[in-house]
């Protein structure tokens, strides 16, 4: 993917990350051979050079979210907000669980968002049957907003696409949805394990 640089606050991040994940990239390969590019290398060495999974796609995902904050900007959202805004106008109206659930957002960033969206008169709450719960709809200027932005989104989409490959974002899909799926049972499994209490020893017990 062509990395742009357009000279202003943020700009460099594209940049930043390619060279970041190509000295990773190196780093890995590095990792797997000696001097010559016989012998792999095993034990401490080869995990001090090991790539941190979660840093690269929090590296990959700041990155492409900045570029299509950087689209967007003339339309006032953020890609965050177009996601929401997007996902209330497919619901009707929607709370803020529907949201979470939706959008696979954190509670704190959501709300932050929401907050924003409605203080800006993009949104409004409407009654709900359970008072505890916070429904969303759009305003007329939060359709407004969604319709100006979502050419500008195309043009994000397009450009990434473009660069990328449909064929090669479409296995890209799939190996993060496997990853995400691994995430979410192995987080199931540690908080699980963090609830079980151990048994206390009987007294005269070694």
């Amino acid at each position: 993917m062509r990395i742009p640089n357009r000279g202003r606050p943020g700009g460099g991040v594209y940049v930043d990350a390619y060279n970041c994940l190509c000295g990773g990239a190196i780093a890995s390969s590095m990792g797997g051979m000696d001097g010559r590019g016989a012998r792999r290398m095993t034990g401490p060495d080869r995990e001090r050079l090991s790539p941190c999974v979660c840093s690269t796609l929090r590296m990959v995902s700041r990155a492409v979210t900045q570029l299509y904050d950087d689209i967007l900007r003339p339309s006032g959202l953020r890609v965050t907000q177009f996601s929401i805004l997007g996902a209330i106008a497919r619901l009707g109206d929607a709370n803020l669980r529907q949201l979470e659930h939706t959008l696979a957002i954190d509670q704190t960033t959501l709300t932050r968002s929401l907050k924003l969206l409605e203080r800006n008169g993009a949104i409004d709450r409407v009654p709900h049957p359970d008072g505890r719960i916070k429904a969303m709809t759009l305003t007329s200027k939060g359709r407004k907003a969604l319709e100006a932005a979502r050419p500008l989104w195309a043009r994000a989409q397009d450009r990434v696409l473009r660069e990328l490959g449909t064929t090669a974002w479409a296995d890209a899909q799939r190996r993060l949805a496997h990853l995400l799926r691994v995430a979410v049972k192995k987080r199931r499994r540690i908080r699980g394990q963090s609830r079980v209490r151990p048994r206390r020893a009987r007294r005269g017990s070694l």
